[in-house]
């Protein structure tokens, strides 16, 4: 999620060339602020795709303990904007010592979808396993874990599927339930979905957030009727369903909807 910068600017009175100009400044505030404004709306020129690939190499943003958050925004806004010329930078931040910046590094890559980063990411996977086994066996926040294995389910990194499997037992919840949406989008198997449904059921709130959101993202149909009974908030189980609806609608036969997008859009409406 982004994470707008405290800043005297708004989003409403700042200009497209007063963001250039900030993200070029010496206020670190403003050009943090800059790079996830330039993100946020989706400000595509090639002035902005420079700078923003050369910010993620910038070392006056460092904090005192070790951050870099003009990195991550610009990480951030570089996914959005969609010009894969910013891979071969994203892929170095995945070397970056913030975790952060490694993060928003992997879901850029995701969005921006260029294969070329399949291995580097992989690498980066490894680091939790020794040889088909987890290395850690209490929690372990050393790697986005998450964000590494959703990337590689929507890049169809069907090689990574070994790697992936192990982390269905990891102690973080949200990765176990990267790793079972990853496996589904790479083998399609049922029993990977079925276990995103489980989470539903969960007592924690934020987890069945996830859950919601991945199940949503990988088009899950057999969870249509689970989503809308989830104890959680109906926007989001909107947005859920919505991912599901149009997996549906790729899929259905360009003169009809296939039955599976109309029972979708009857669920969707009985939220609203």
């Amino acid at each position: 999620m982004d994470n707008e910068p405290n800043t005297v600017q708004t989003a409403e009175s700042l200009t497209v060339q007063q963001a250039i100009a900030n993200l070029q400044g010496e206020d670190l505030g403003l050009r943090v602020y800059a790079a996830w404004w330039l993100g946020r709306f989706r400000v595509r020129e090639p002035e902005v795709i420079t700078l923003l690939i050369q910010a993620l190499a910038d070392e006056a943003d460092c904090t005192e303990d070790g951050g870099y958050p003009l990195r991550r925004n610009a990480a951030r806004a570089l996914g959005k904007l969609g010009d894969r010329q910013a891979v071969p930078a994203l892929i170095q931040c995945l070397a970056c010592a913030d975790f952060y910046v490694r993060e928003a590094a992997a879901q850029s890559l995701e969005k921006l979808g260029d294969p070329v980063c399949i291995p580097d990411l992989i690498q980066l996977l490894k680091l939790g396993l020794e040889g088909d086994r987890l290395i850690a066996k209490q929690p372990d926040y050393s790697q986005p874990y998450d964000a590494i294995m959703e990337a590689l389910g929507t890049l169809e990194a069907t090689d990574a599927v070994p790697l992936i499997q192990p982390f269905l037992d990891h102690p973080i919840e949200r990765v176990q339930y990267a790793a079972a949406r990853s496996l589904y989008q790479l083998t399609q198997d049922f029993a990977y979905g079925e276990r995103l449904v489980q989470a539903l059921s969960c007592s924690d709130l934020q987890l069945r957030r996830a859950a919601l959101a991945d199940l949503g993202a990988i088009g899950y149909l057999p969870a249509a009727e689970a989503i809308f009974d989830t104890h959680a908030e109906n926007s989001l189980k909107l947005i859920a369903l919505k991912g599901i609806l149009e997996h549906q609608i790729h899929h259905s036969p360009f003169d009809r909807l296939s039955e599976g997008a109309v029972r979708v859009m009857a669920l969707m409406d009985g939220l609203l």
